[in-house]
Formats: structure tokens, C-alpha cells, sequence
């Protein structure tokens, strides 16, 4: 992905997508410092929101979490499904970049009604629906998105959400987030193998397998909205178990960070069994024909999620799809209506 080239740069899903860049080198994450306070006294965190507001900046959190050790207990899931909880003793943060999403808009609606004081939002604007329902609104920098992809916002919502660990942990992830806006640029600019773009943009279906972390999932997403092609999750070891009975061997599967006791599997039963095409995203070479990213170390993640933008780009200009106007997404899928 070049911007320096008209057929990248006429579309503001690209041009949003190098904005994440400027975004995390930008990002401040002493922003997060008073309110990582008070979630840690709740000791359980709830994130809420629909689609891309959710799935990878929520899913990165747990992900990371467990992996640090914390003992604040962080649950997901969708604004409906959170309401029918017993919320009352969690933090809620409420993400939804329009601040006009219907379900996150009720669920915060309904916290404030049952006197939950730990409500939070996390938006793109001011002023919005649901900061009038939260004790307590975060704005994001990157400002608003005109793709219906939403992209750099993600990435953002996700270091937000992160730092807040960081804080509860005692961790300088200075380290860490050195050189990460330049890495992602790098991840962003690379080229994609040719044969890999012809591949995808002839498969009946792209599965994307890996962590529960959100990424995959993310991705599967982007293909729908980006590609316009059917797409599916596979988390973990999904692949190999049961799915590959109705699996083509045209379709393709990309694996996020391959974990190496399981590519054997992979390769005996999608590669050599299935007969389709499997692809790794990772910061290492793999048995698999990989899009190699920089090592990011804990940071990762945002890398690979970088590397599938840059890859369904290229697949759905491959197809000729005006990359900024689905025919049916919405950029708001259910806007509250006062």
C-alpha cells in the first residue's frame, strides 16, 4: 500500500489506515492513569460495544491480562448480552465511536437507571448520546473515520484499553512502544506477494485462525466490508477440527502468529488434506508461505492486525471494489434515535 500511488490514495479507508501510524506515535497513555485507578478498585472490568469497537480492542485486553498475571477479571461481549448481566459491581466502559449506537447507548441507559457509578465511554466525538448516560468520557484522538471500515480508530481504542493494564501492572511499556509507529508504517507499506492476492481474490472463502485475541476476528470483519467476500473466524485449533469437512481447496486460510505444536496439524490436514492454500502472518519465517512482519515483542498484535489491512486492500482492489462504500454496511449499524 503506497499513498504516493492515486489508486491508494483517492480511497479514505488507505488514507485512515497510514493515519493509525501518527496515531500510536502520538498516543499518550498517561491519559489512562486516574481511571486505571478506579477500575482496578472494581476489580472487574466489563467492555461493551458492537463490532470493531469491541472485538480487537477488547479481546487484546483479556489476551494481555492473562498474560500478565492481573488479577482484575476483563469479560466481553456485545451491549445486549452485557445488559442481561448483574453488572452492578463491574466497571463498564461503553465503546462506540459514533457515541449513537443504539445497543451501547441503552446498556449505559440501563447502568445509570440501576445506579452503577463505574460508567465509562470511549467515542470519537464530543457531546454524544452516550457520553450523556457515562460518569466519565474518553475522546479519541484519531478523530472521525469517513470509511465504513472503521481502521485507525481500532488500533486506538485498543492502546487505550492496554495502557490501562499497563498502569494497574506498574509497567513502563515504553520499551515496548518504541519504534511501534514506525513498524506498523513499515507493515502497512510492505508488498504482498503477488500469488497470495490472486489466491484470495479467486477463493469461494478466507478463513483467518489463530488467538482469541481478536485479530482473526477483526479480520474476518474487514474481509466482509472490504473484499465483500464470505469470511470466517477460526479460533484456535477450529480449523482442524470438524470445519475442514466443508472447506474447499480453493478457499485460503490465513493464520495470525502460528503456534509452532500446531502447524504440523495445520499442514496435515488443511494443506495436505484439504488441499487449500494456508498463509501465516507472523514476525517469523513459518513452514507456510508467511507475510513476515517487524517483532514488535508485546505489541505484535497490532502488526498483524496492520498486515491483514494492508493484504485485503490489495485483494479488494485486486477485485476492483470501490474500497469506501459497501452496498449494504452502514458506518453506524443501529443508531439511537431520540
Amino acid at each position: 500500500m503506497n499513498l504516493n500511488e492515486e489508486k491508494y490514495s483517492k480511497y479514505a479507508l488507505t488514507r485512515e489506515m497510514m493515519d493509525s501510524v501518527g496515531v500510536v506515535d502520538k498516543f499518550n497513555p498517561d491519559q489512562t492513569k486516574d481511571v486505571a485507578e478506579k477500575i482496578q478498585a472494581a476489580g472487574k472490568l466489563m467492555l461493551t460495544g458492537e463490532g470493531s469497537s469491541r472485538i480487537y480492542p477488547a479481546k487484546n485486553a483479556i489476551r494481555k491480562a492473562l498474560s500478565m498475571g492481573l488479577e482484575l477479571s476483563i469479560s466481553t461481549d456485545g451491549s445486549r448480552q452485557a445488559s442481561q448481566y448483574d453488572l452492578s459491581k463491574f466497571a463498564v466502559f461503553c465503546a462506540s465511536n459514533s457515541g449513537r449506537t443504539k445497543e451501547v447507548v441503552l446498556l449505559a441507559k440501563k447502568l445509570a437507571a440501576e445506579g452503577n457509578e463505574s460508567r465509562f465511554a470511549l467515542s470519537a466525538n464530543e457531546g454524544t448520546l452516550l457520553e450523556k448516560e457515562c460518569n466519565e468520557t474518553f475522546v479519541l484522538t484519531c478523530g472521525w473515520e469517513k470509511a465504513v471500515a472503521a481502521t485507525k480508530s481500532v488500533i486506538e481504542q485498543a492502546l487505550f484499553y492496554e495502557s490501562i493494564l499497563w498502569h494497574i501492572a506498574g509497567h513502563d511499556m515504553a520499551a515496548d512502544c518504541s519504534g511501534l509507529a514506525g513498524k506498523i508504517e513499515k507493515t502497512l507499506t510492505m508488498p504482498i506477494e503477488e500469488t497470495i492476492i490472486e489466491k484470495a481474490a479467486k477463493a469461494p472463502t478466507i478463513y483467518f485462525a489463530g488467538y482469541n485475541d481478536g485479530v482473526a476476528e477483526e479480520l474476518t470483519l474487514k474481509t466482509n466490508e472490504i473484499t465483500r467476500k464470505k469470511s470466517d473466524f477460526l479460533e484456535g485449533t477450529y480449523a482442524v477440527h470438524g470445519i475442514e469437512e466443508v472447506m474447499d481447496k480453493n478457499d485460503i486460510v490465513f493464520v495470525i502468529d502460528p503456534i509452532e505444536d500446531e502447524i504440523e496439524k495445520f499442514q496435515e490436514v488443511l494443506v495436505d488434506g484439504v488441499g487449500l492454500t494456508v498463509v501465516a502472518i507472523a514476525d517469523r519465517d513459518t513452514p507456510f508461505n508467511t507475510i513476515r512482519v517487524p517483532d514488535a515483542g508485546a505489541m505484535n498484535p497490532h502488526l498483524f492486525l496492520s498486515a491483514g489491512w494492508n493484504l485485503l486492500v490489495e485483494i479488494g482492489l485486486a477485485l476492483n471494489i470501490n474500497l469506501d462504500k459497501p452496498e449494504r454496511a452502514r458506518k453506524v449499524g443501529n443508531e439511537f434515535i431520540e
